[in-house]
């Protein structure tokens, strides 16, 4: 049944049908932004290997920690707690601590 692929046959009635589904005048638009579409995947593919070439010639940025990134300078992030330690709560002037009103339901 499929032993010899796509016969011309075959390409001629899936034309027919997305002509039927899209309508004649959508295909020319529809070609071109799949032509765009195509030729941005193209450039960005291209990009990413250039950009691979470039830094495998690169060994290492960070030479003064022997290839590692230095510690303790990871990037902080909204939430994250503050470097180093926290300092222990200390009571109010007066060495009394503060009474907290009763809960009420």
């Amino acid at each position: 049944m499929f032993r010899n692929g796509l016969q011309p046959s075959h390409i001629i009635i899936l034309l027919l049908v997305i002509i039927l589904i899209f309508g004649a005048s959508k295909l020319p638009d529809i070609a071109s932004n799949i032509g765009k579409s195509l030729k941005v995947f193209k450039k960005e593919v291209k990009e990413l290997r250039d950009d691979d070439d470039g830094t495998q010639a690169d060994t290492s940025s960070y030479t003064a920690t022997g290839g590692q990134p230095p510690q303790g300078t990871r990037p902080q992030y909204p939430g994250a707690p503050a470097a180093g330690p926290t300092p222990p709560e200390q009571p109010p002037a007066g060495g009394q601590p503060t009474a907290q009103p009763p809960h009420q339901p």
